[in-house]
């Protein structure tokens, strides 16, 4: 299990945009399991929407993306010097509303991990039923070129 602090070190997100509180499974070049408590005081239930509150499905989307990424620095050779982007997104499906007092089960799988480029799929659950799902794309970015001027 890996816990909130560990993340932290794996992605660069902070508070209020850290969408995994905890890493349950992890296969290295396969796959993942993460969770996130969804709590009224996420801020952007304040807007989102004011007397019916629901997790953005971006958010959601989000979600599996960070977790993609934590699986990714796991599965590349040379962690420390990648930046992770998630640069496009495929067969985005809302099923199921996630609320306030959810758990988000969030699962992501490598299907394709070729060069500078990864393809994802991923899901959240919230007790057994599908919340959203999707195929994504995440380029990796070497920090040392993107920190090199030009």
């Amino acid at each position: 299990m890996i816990k909130i602090e560990q993340i932290q070190k794996f992605i660069p997100h902070r508070f209020p945009f850290l969408l995994v509180d905890r890493v349950k499974e992890l296969h290295p070049g396969r796959s993942i399991v993460a969770l996130k408590n969804v709590s009224a005081n996420e801020p952007f239930f304040q807007g989102h929407f004011p007397g019916k509150m629901i997790m953005p499905g971006v958010l959601i989307v989000e979600a599996i993306a960070q977790a993609g990424g934590i699986l990714l620095y796991h599965s590349i050779p040379d962690p420390q010097h990648t930046f992770v982007v998630l640069s496009k997104i495929d067969n985005a499906k809302f099923r199921r509303p996630v609320v306030p007092g959810d758990q988000m089960m969030i699962e992501a799988e490598i299907l394709k991990l070729k060069g500078k480029y990864c393809l994802l799929k991923g899901r959240a659950t919230v007790e057994g039923e599908v919340a959203a799902e999707g195929e994504m794309v995440a380029s990796l970015l070497n920090l040392e070129e993107m920190n090199e001027p030009t």
